[in-house]
């Protein structure tokens, strides 16, 4: 039987679980933004609600990346 007592482990698998949820929520978003603007939605502040969503998510997006990639010191 494997089990999974590392912490760091643990972390590194919330992490790549959350990039992914993220990652699959910035595409939607991506989506509808696409489909609003190509239909000629008039409704600005909505896409600029869901542009900015999206602009977060990839701050988030970023900072998850930045935490599973391993500092080099040169």
């Amino acid at each position: 039987m494997i089990t999974n007592d590392n912490p760091e482990d643990a972390d590194t698998t919330a992490l790549l679980a959350e990039l992914e949820r993220l990652r699959l929520e910035h595409h939607d978003l991506e989506a509808a933004i696409t489909a609003l603007v190509a239909v000629g939605a008039i409704d600005q502040l909505q896409i600029g609600r869901l542009k900015k969503r999206k602009l977060m998510l990839r701050d988030r997006i970023v900072y998850i990346e930045d935490q599973l990639t391993p500092d080099i010191i040169a």
